[in-house]
């Protein structure tokens, strides 16, 4: 905190600024009082990497996450690929995109741009980062090569992990992106979107807009051309998801897909067993789909819409906004309580 300097003007001057001929006193001067901002060594707060910051990574996913602009959910860690396993496997929820993220605490090297490649094949990975306490420039201009020479479909990040200081203070972490995929270049390979995707990308922009920005309940930036997009509810196998659905609907829901259809099932049941203490502090009735047919199962909240009818498309904003909004101020914790988290 400082404060605006007081001017004391030299006699016969109507300047406040001292001129060479002018002896102009300057008094009641309070300089700003920086600190020293000081960048730490990463290892000095996770010493180990495998054990100390690939945990922690898996488990702050939402702050890389907005770094890049997703809406990252942890899949799995240590996750397999043959005789090797993966740091780390998620999905980027907005583009139902698998992602492998690769760490080190050391400057990047050669034998982790191999393995990369490798657990993004052996995931058919979309999205791949490198997560690294320095890139060499050799890494980041391969980076910016594979970018340059894949499809819209594979997208490559480079990102340096950054622990900063100020005096005394506690250490503060940073994702600073230095390798970003080309997304003018695939955007203008890729096929042209319809003029109904093209009416899906302008709502759901709209939308995690406004999430984003006023309610801060996605780190999603960029929308797609398609009529639905899930986000992160910090649960992992549970999400929350804004569509446009069948019968000229629009809905807003819970979605409840942790890989195994008894899991599902049996975490929906407990929800469900709640359903009158839900629903009043929700405020309207919702529709319980455990959907037995398939593996998942949901809790949603509909109302009439369509993507054609553009007139109607603030009052569906704000509809889905709000009812997002209070879904998760509604579940968020029963779903703690019911996963055990």
């Amino acid at each position: 905190m400082f404060t605006v300097a007081r001017v004391i003007r030299g006699p016969g001057r109507s300047s406040p600024w001292p001129k060479a001929n002018n002896r102009a006193v300057y008094s009641d001067i309070e300089m700003p009082d920086f600190g020293t901002l000081a960048y730490l060594d990463p290892r000095e707060i996770w010493p180990r990497e495998a054990s100390d910051f690939t945990p922690w990574l898996a488990a702050n996913l939402a702050a890389l996450g907005t770094a890049l602009g997703m809406d990252l959910e942890l899949k799995q860690q240590e996750a397999p690929v043959g005789a090797f396993s993966l740091d780390v496997l998620a999905r980027d929820l907005n583009r139902g995109r698998t992602v492998v993220i690769e760490n080190q605490l050391e400057p990047t090297n050669h034998d982790h741009l191999g393995k990369l490649l490798t657990y993004a094949a052996g995931h058919d990975a979309s999205v791949v980062i490198w997560v690294a306490k320095e890139m060499r420039d050799e890494h980041r201009q391969a980076l910016d090569w594979l970018n340059q020479h894949t499809d819209e479909n594979l997208e490559f990040y480079g990102i340096v992990v950054e622990v900063l200081r100020i005096d005394d203070s506690r250490p503060a972490y940073t994702f600073r992106p230095v390798a970003l995929p080309n997304d003018w270049r695939k955007e203008v390979a890729a096929a042209a979107p319809s003029r109904r995707e093209e009416a899906y990308r302008g709502f759901f922009q709209r939308l995690i807009d406004e999430l984003r920005e006023h309610h801060g309940f996605t780190g999603a930036r960029t929308a797609q051309p398609q009529n639905w997009y899930t986000f992160s509810s910090g649960h992992p196998g549970v999400t929350y998801g804004f569509s446009f659905a069948q019968g000229g609907r629009v809905r807003a829901d819970v979605y409840i897909d942790r890989g195994d259809a008894n899991l599902n099932k049996e975490l929906f049941d407990r929800l469900k067993n709640d359903q009158q203490q839900i629903e009043k502090a929700f405020g309207s009735p919702l529709e319980w789909e455990r959907l037995d047919s398939r593996r998942a199962s949901r809790i949603a909240s509909y109302r009439s819409g369509r993507i054609e009818d553009v007139a109607t498309h603030d009052e569906i904003l704000r509809w889905g906004v709000e009812r997002l909004l209070k879904l998760k101020d509604v579940f968020n914790l029963r779903l703690a309580e019911a996963l055990g988290n």
